[in-house]
């Protein structure tokens, strides 16, 4: 019942091709009915001497019309009741990967991606077998058993029924049994099945590290007793399905033994006739479907019921970060402010910023350095609107960003993060992942702006170049100038490049910088980044430690205050001085 609770919001949408369906079944029940009748007169007909040619006739025709009746009221019952179990398969995937677009960070810190993918898969293909099959043995069985058990009582005799079905107490004991430990056994192989996801995820994405420390035989070991505990799991769940058959078949084998035992000693006493007997044991076997009917709808409802709650426990899961309930209109962020920003990720006990406060205007740059730890990308990504922010601490123009629609605010930011997301697609189609009505032109001159073009037209097949899962076949580099070029091709009224020019030189780095300069004159840019000439044109410079600000100001400023930052930045510009001399020395 609680399934059907569940999923009732599915089977209001669709409950008359439901009640089409069940309508059918219990005709083509009821339809069944007849032939074991006509067989029975029959019979009796053919022991009396009285069939005549035409009366056989008229019967062989009435089966067979009955037959073709019943063909095609089955099709058109089971293209109904399965065609809604595929659209709730197709609509229970779409909730979940809408309900997971939706969701910040910290649920997914909860929710291994393993989990998930069996959630998608396995789970929601259990819910829509009991939306189907499952929908099926229950009409089998409650109108299946009701309408057989009428027509004996109507056609054979009361007392033989009786008889034949004092086994089937017998029968609900053992299938409730049964079904308690079916779901428990589900349950534990579905949890078995996400952990093996993850642990194929985990040694497909890190192969190259794997290879590097030689682990491949220790890695494959590993994903072996994984994959052991999950056949284990599922093996005791197919352990517990095959018993179904075999016990149902037992007991109504007892009921077939006291039909047949019963019914002769009935007709020996004249209480019936042979035709009736014969009718009674073909109506005894037709309720041998329902009990294993029953037996199925046992096993899948406990897998359908399993999976179900799976499946609404991730949907109420509810974002940290929630819409507002009356979302403030703001056409374009002319500034964002920070007053006394304090920050701690969910489930930390430690706060990553501390009293962060600055202004930028529309058109300006503001950078953010510091050490390792110090909280630069976690300061950028409190624009992405990812994690709750204090009431009253950062505002878009004079508004508070949580009276922002959500979406508002992410359609104003490009965001550039130090991890790349490439889709195993062409260069093209990678770049204009937020603009995919782009043009050729459009995407070129992305390219261009973030000094991509000659690496693309070195590419055999240049823009159309299959870059591989997660960008393979790209270097570090051209990982972070294809990522720059995405973000640039939207021209979003908020770039923020989180250590996005770490891995190219500094003549490339300068290219870009200047392209970004002059592109993004009226537009809003923040840059984190440990290379500080990347942020030596700044209108304001953010020196972290620890989450604090411990210097600010512009880049001459700073030089002059002799901080933190001079140091670095001197550092920095020896280093590449002497790398540059090194180099010529190489080429002399």
């Amino acid at each position: 019942m609680s399934f059907v609770i569940k999923l009732q919001w599915f089977f209001k949408q669709h409950w008359m091709k439901y009640m089409l369906a069940i309508t059918l079944m219990a005709l083509v029940s009821l339809g069944n009915m007849i032939p074991p009748r006509v067989i029975g007169q029959v019979i009796d007909s053919i022991r009396i001497s009285e069939l005549t040619q035409a009366g056989l006739v008229s019967t062989v025709s009435l089966l067979v019309g009955l037959a073709v009746v019943t063909y095609l009221v089955n099709y058109i019952w089971m293209t109904s009741l399965f065609g809604n179990s595929i659209l709730l398969e197709k609509t229970m995937r779409s909730r979940l990967m809408k309900h997971w677009t939706r969701m910040t960070p910290s649920f997914f810190q909860r929710n291994r991606t393993g989990d998930l993918m069996a959630l998608a898969t396995n789970d929601v293909l259990a819910v829509s077998q009991t939306a189907g099959f499952g929908v099926l043995t229950l009409v089998n069985t409650v109108v299946g058993i009701t309408v057989v058990l009428g027509t004996m009582v109507v056609f054979t005799s009361y007392k033989l029924m009786l008889a034949a079905l004092i086994p089937l107490p017998f029968l609900a004991l053992a299938i409730s049994r049964l079904g308690k430990a079916m779901r428990q056994r589900f349950l534990a192989s579905q949890e078995a099945f996400g952990r093996m996801n993850d642990q194929a995820l985990e040694s497909i994405s890190g192969m190259r590290v794997i290879r590097s420390y030689v682990q491949e035989t220790e890695d494959a070991a590993s994903f072996r007793e994984v994959t052991t505990d999950v056949m284990n799991k599922n093996r005791k769940v197919a352990i517990i399905g095959a018993l179904f058959q075999p016990v149902i078949s037992t007991i109504v084998g007892l009921s077939y033994s006291i039909g047949i035992g019963y019914g002769s000693y009935l007709v020996f006493q004249g209480d019936l006739s042979l035709g009736q007997l014969v009718t009674f044991n073909i109506y005894l076997g037709q309720l041998v479907w329902p009990m294993i009917a029953f037996g199925e709808f046992i096993n899948i409802l406990q897998r359908g019921s399993a999976s179900v709650d799976r499946l609404e426990s991730s949907l109420a899961q509810k974002a940290d970060v929630r819409e507002p309930a009356h979302p403030l209109e703001a056409s374009h962020p002319l500034n964002i402010e920070l007053k006394n920003l304090t920050f701690r990720y969910p489930g930390s006990n430690v706060n990553s910023l501390n009293g962060i406060s600055v202004r930028v205007n529309q058109g300006e740059t503001l950078g953010v350095v510091g050490r390792t730890g110090s909280g630069k990308s976690t300061l950028l990504k409190q624009l992405l609107r990812l994690y709750p922010v204090e009431p009253d601490r950062l505002f878009i123009s004079g508004h508070s960003i949580d009276a922002i629609s959500i979406d508002q605010i992410r359609s104003w930011v490009g965001y550039v993060p130090q991890e790349h997301m490439l889709l195993s697609k062409t260069i093209a189609e990678n770049i204009a992942l937020g603009k995919t009505e782009a043009g050729e032109e459009e995407i070129r001159r992305a390219v261009e702006m973030a000094s991509f073009t000659g690496d693309v037209e070195q590419m055999k097949d240049g823009l159309q170049t299959i870059v591989g899962e997660n960008g393979v076949m790209l270097s570090g580099g051209q990982k972070q100038r294809l990522a720059i070029a995405r973000a640039l091709l939207v021209a979003p009224e908020i770039l923020l490049l989180d250590d996005a020019l770490s891995a190219v030189d500094a003549r490339t780095e300068s290219i870009i910088l200047r392209n970004l300069r002059r592109e993004r004159a009226d537009k809003t840019t923040w840059i984190a980044t440990h290379r500080l000439s990347a942020v030596s044109h700044a209108n304001w410079i953010l020196v972290l430690e620890e989450g604090r600000v411990i210097e600010e100001g512009t880049h001459d400023q700073l030089m002059r205050l002799g901080g933190w930052y001079r140091q670095q930045y001197d550092k920095q510009q020896l280093e590449a001085s002497l790398l540059e001399n090194g180099k010529e020395a190489e080429h002399e």
